[in-house]
């Protein structure tokens, strides 16, 4: 699919002089480049409602393309309920982080403390205390926008607090966008797991970062 032109600009081609073609590129790269106000809280009990949608509308954008679509909404749910969420935020183990931009949410992360206990975890992170980056998810229109970054920073922050030496998180092998961003974050390609979506057993990377 091809992107329309930015509203501030004409379409690049000959007829355009070189001077205007080099500042059309640049505006370009800013207008992609741009990063938005991000502001990160604590989630509280009355959020499991919001916290439901969120998830409700990104879990799917995570999976691969060829997921059975039943096996997507079973897994929302059992495990991303209005009451799944209700039960997260119950758990003195778990912290919810929601991110917002302009007093909306655009993505929410949730962070579990302890040991893992999944034997291929167990055998991939080395350090210890650990805790979980269990979920990350940001709306569509925000991808690129910060968020995720600001989620991280969030997550990473409080396990520190909770004394964890390192966080560790599993990812769909084939998703290549958030392998990307995990990478640059400074999470580590440490092992893998499997991860059961329906009757289909779905192979993840699991991932590490150390925190100094």
């Amino acid at each position: 699919m091809t992107a329309a032109p930015d509203p501030g600009t004409q379409p690049l081609n000959a007829d355009n002089p070189p001077s205007f073609r080099k500042e059309a590129v640049r505006k370009e790269v800013v207008r992609k480049e741009a990063v938005c106000e991000v502001a990160v809280r604590a989630a509280v009990q009355d959020d499991a409602a919001l916290l439901h949608a969120v998830a409700a509308e990104t879990f799917p954008l995570a999976c691969p393309p060829d997921a059975d679509p039943e096996n997507i909404l079973a897994f929302i749910a059992e495990h991303l309920s209005e009451a799944s969420f209700d039960g997260y935020l119950a758990d003195p183990a778990r912290e919810l982080f929601i991110a917002e931009v302009d007093g909306r949410a655009a993505g929410y992360a949730m962070v579990v403390h302890g040991d893992p206990t999944d034997p291929d975890v167990v055998a991939s992170v080395s350090t210890r205390p650990t805790s979980e980056l269990s979920k990350l998810y940001v709306r569509a229109a925000h991808h690129g926008g910060g968020v995720s970054t600001a989620l991280v920073d969030a997550v990473v922050r409080a396990s520190a607090a909770r004394g964890s030496r390192s966080v560790w998180l599993g990812v769909n092998d084939e998703n290549e966008r958030a392998n990307r961003f995990y990478e640059k974050s400074g999470f580590v390609i440490v092992g893998t797991k499997r991860f059961r979506l329906g009757e289909r057993l779905e192979s993840d990377f699991v991932r590490e970062r150390l925190l100094g």
